[in-house]
């Protein structure tokens, strides 16, 4: 014998249990008052058409201010559109037929300001124009003018709302014709209100369907833009994890030239004093802590199959073997160098060399068949770097790209204190420009 258990839910204070369809009649209470009925006549102004879409960025200034109140004409079209079908549908010029055609054009002109309020505007006038402006029998309980008044409201409601609240229209408006057909249908040998749920049913199939598609059409930018913002970071991220690889290169031979000559030193210096011996001991120590704490740093960041390279890291003097290389690839490529060439900080040259690299690895993605200077400019506070390249020709198409290259190139500028400028020619080509600082006491010391 099985024994079978229904759920209920406890109300607060302990009052009786109530079972799960009592709470889910509850809900639906709960949400047809929240749709309609509170703050039905709620101020919702029917805000302006954006103008960025393919077809309104195209027109000119003044019509596209017009073109923001496209809705608004569409709406006042329709409610003109209807007071008419109500005149003509009526047969003719009656009073009655007049006034309650301008009730239906009320109601659908007021969708522009209380959306849900003009429903049941809407919603009371068509008993309304049933009664007093309706002199064809066969319409009963929707005369031409309600039901094209009604069938415009709520297609517009439902497009300023939400789903659910156009269900809860069409199911009040089902109800409605309804019970109009069975307890006032008088002598009228037909009803017209199954045609009228069906043509409402498809209009609010559709405009469900459109608000799915914006809906995710919505989420799917934001998606977008979520994903480029966190690829832009990690590139970022990645850029500062390479740039801090070659660094550690650069200051651990530094550190390590320092540590040896502190070693030595007190056996080139003969019958050296205990406290010179004491101070080069101490700086050899502080070298060879700050060596190990650089490359215990540099393993949080370094990934696991990470080599460190054999060969040193570039200088500006490997500029002529890059220009090779990159002209094998198929760009035609020139170098001028200005000023008194001389030995930099390795940190600089590092620097400039792979902003050169990638400032033409850009070109040949971008710009293939283009042609391309590089201009480096020794002056007396530090180093100066253009690279420009023209537009591209030929059939080969550009390889679209995002942008990280140039991120890379903001981020070893920024990490020397440089200035950098990187925008489109006017002929349709790219330059790079690039100022590093270098001290004249930095210098001097790096070329001793």
């Amino acid at each position: 014998m099985t024994e079978t258990t229904q759920t209920q839910t406890t109300l607060p204070g302990g009052g009786r249990p109530r079972s799960p369809e009592f709470q889910l009649a509850m809900d639906v209470s709960r949400g047809l008052r929240q749709d309609l009925f509170h703050d039905a006549f709620a101020l919702h102004p029917l805000p302006r058409m954006r103008v960025d879409g393919p077809l309104t960025r195209l027109l000119p200034p003044r019509l596209q201010e017009h073109a923001t109140r496209f809705p608004h004409a569409l709406v006042v079209l329709a409610g003109t559109v209807t007071l008419l079908i109500s005149l003509a549908g009526n047969g003719g010029g009656d009073l009655a037929q007049f006034l309650t055609g301008l009730l239906g054009m009320g109601a659908i002109l007021l969708t522009l300001l209380r959306p849900v309020g003009a429903f049941w505007i809407s919603l009371a006038v068509a008993p309304v124009t049933a009664q007093f402006g309706n002199h064809w029998g066969s319409n009963w309980p929707w005369s031409p003018g309600a039901f094209a008044t009604q069938l415009v409201v709520l297609t517009v409601v439902a497009m300023r709302t939400r789903p659910r609240t156009a269900a809860w229209m069409w199911a009040l408006t089902a109800a409605y014709g309804l019970v109009a057909e069975a307890f006032f249908r008088g002598d009228h040998y037909y009803t017209n209100t199954m045609p009228f749920l069906f043509v409402s049913a498809l209009a609010m199939l559709v405009v469900t369907v459109w608000h799915v598609r914006r809906e995710a059409a919505q989420k799917v930018t934001a998606q977008q833009t979520v994903t480029a913002h966190e690829r832009s970071k990690r590139t970022l991220l990645e850029e500062r994890t390479t740039i801090a690889r070659e660094l550690h290169d650069v200051v651990a031979h530094h550190m390590s030239v320092v540590a040896i000559q502190a070693e030595a030193a007190p056996y080139r210096v003969e019958n050296p004093p205990p406290e010179l011996e004491y101070a080069f001991k101490v700086i050899r120590e502080n070298a060879v802590i700050a060596l190990s704490e650089l490359r215990r740093v540099l393993g949080v960041v370094r990934a696991e199959d990470y080599e460190a390279p054999d060969a040193p890291q570039p200088k500006l003097a490997d500029l002529d073997r890059l220009l090779e290389n990159v002209r094998d690839a198929g760009l035609q490529v020139d170098k001028t160098v200005t000023g008194a060439v001389r030995e930099l900080p390795q940190g600089v040259e590092l620097s400039a060399y792979r902003i050169v690299q990638e400032a033409l690895s850009n070109s040949l993605r971008h710009a293939p068949g283009a042609a391309a200077k590089v201009e480096v400019g020794y002056v007396l506070g530090g180093l100066g770097l253009r690279i420009v390249n023209g537009p591209a020709t030929g059939l080969v198409k550009p390889s679209p790209g995002a942008g990280h290259g140039v991120t890379g190139m903001r981020e070893r500028v920024s990490m020397l204190d440089g200035e950098m400028t990187a925008e489109a020619t006017d002929d349709g080509g790219y330059e790079v420009e690039v100022f590093l600082p270098v001290t004249a006491a930095v210098s001097a010391e790096d070329t001793a």
